[in-house]
């Protein structure tokens, strides 16, 4: 089978992560370029991939490619997804697909028309541990309770968004993928402490059938956190994503006479997972993990998120299929 021709947009901080990557599937991919516009950019992904060709545009190279993974800032999104998709190039985009719900119908719109793969970079979904307990999730008894937090100390990093479109977004895709209940409303309230834009958020998901899930997200924290719980009349279900540990207190005591039951998961190569299953995708004509359709419906949730904590009214979610 053809090795799929790949080209790397953007070679910032991740960008430079997505290259190695690309690298570590030799076997699968052949690397052929990397676009990046900034002098400085250029001269470190010479040094660092001296067999790339590295160029300003992706038009110089569009011939060349069958595939191409954006990691370019978020306002760039929508323009690169749609020349790449009408060019009839496989895509992987680094969330958000895009930056708002009009974008997403016009991307919708000329998806429908390419026979190609797109993926979308919801990290996220690839831990071990949501393997482990996303049948559980699918099957919990109501009304239950989410909480999910993913706050940390101000690191001066991704200050062009805000926190709902750089964290929260992560868990409101995760909330998407791991339970059955759809939502139906949120409200937020935030706060804007050491930028023009949201630093911190409370996110309130009101889901079918009285459940719900409360997210908080920030980057001014006073330490790190970020951790997932479930509580219903079960019990609690808590996933410590930094000491990758599962927790479990039912409403009965466990065979051992303990009331918690602790059980650890390994960590992962998120990254390498993605491309993993994108070139799968490729070359099996299959849906990625995350495909447009969960990239959209994530970007909604952000866009009622952001209405929400502008209007400090409750935002109405659309229908999901």
């Amino acid at each position: 089978m053809n090795k799929v021709r790949v080209a790397v947009l953007g070679y910032g901080h991740l960008g430079k992560w997505h290259c190695q990557k690309v690298e570590a599937h030799s076997d699968v991919a052949e690397f052929v370029a990397i676009v990046e516009k900034f002098p400085a950019g250029q001269e470190a992904a010479k040094a660092n991939h001296p067999n790339v060709k590295v160029v300003s545009d992706i038009k110089e190279v569009i011939n060349d490619i069958d595939a191409a993974f954006i990691v370019t800032p978020t306002s760039t999104h929508f323009e690169l997804v749609s020349y790449l998709l009408e060019q009839k190039k496989h895509v992987f985009c680094e969330k958000p697909v895009c930056s708002n719900d009009a974008e997403g119908l016009k991307l919708k719109e000329i998806a429908a028309t390419k026979n190609v793969v797109i993926q979308v970079g919801h990290s996220e979904r690839f831990h071990e541990a949501w393997e482990k307990l996303r049948d559980t999730f699918q099957n919990l008894p109501t009304p239950y309770t989410v909480r999910i937090n993913r706050v940390a100390p101000f690191k001066g990093r991704a200050t062009d968004v805000d926190v709902v479109q750089d964290l929260a977004i992560h868990d409101l895709d995760l909330v998407l993928y791991l339970f059955k209940q759809k939502p139906k409303s949120i409200s937020a309230t935030g706060y804007k402490i050491r930028t023009t834009k949201w630093d911190h958020a409370s996110i309130n998901v009101k889901l079918e059938e009285d459940c719900e899930a409360l997210i908080t997200v920030g980057r001014n924290a006073t330490r790190e956190v970020r951790d997932l719980e479930v509580i219903s009349q079960m019990g609690m279900l808590s996933v410590d994503l930094f000491s990758n540990k599962i927790f479990i207190a039912t409403n009965s005591q466990f065979g051992d006479g303990t009331f918690v039951s602790e059980e650890s998961y390994n960590k992962r190569d998120h990254l390498l997972l993605e491309h993993k299953n994108f070139y799968k995708s490729i070359q099996e004509k299959s849906s990625p993990l995350v495909n447009l359709k969960d990239g959209l419906n994530a970007v909604h949730l952000v866009d009622c998120t952001l209405k929400a904590l502008e209007t400090k009214k409750s935002e109405m979610v659309k229908s999901f299929e």
